[in-house]
């Protein structure tokens, strides 16, 4: 299983979980309370993995909140991208 990059951009008015997928990284705003932007995330997730199975691993040094909640945040993603993985093979809608 390949591991993915994703780590924390902390800038003055707004944080970012960045998820390293395909070609473009894929921010998710932490700091604001947008469902469509965690849907369009989700999206490209999914895309990318119909290719192959993947997880992430988050790359940070700072221990604070946004660290604990990216760390369990990413717990849960890959929980599920596991299971979303073997049902997309299960109906034979992988690429790979």
């Amino acid at each position: 299983m390949e591991t993915k990059k994703a780590s924390i951009k902390r800038e003055e008015s707004n944080t970012y979980l960045v998820l390293e997928v395909g070609e473009n990284p894929i921010k998710i705003t932490l700091t604001d309370d947008n469902p469509n932007n965690v849907k369009f995330a989700f999206n490209l997730i999914l895309k990318e993995l119909k290719k192959g199975l993947y997880e992430f691993e988050l790359e940070d040094e700072n221990l604070d909140l946004y660290n604990n909640i990216c760390i369990e945040y990413l717990n849960q993603l890959n929980a599920e991208m596991k299971v979303i993985y073997s049902e997309l093979a299960e109906y034979e809608l992988t690429e790979s």
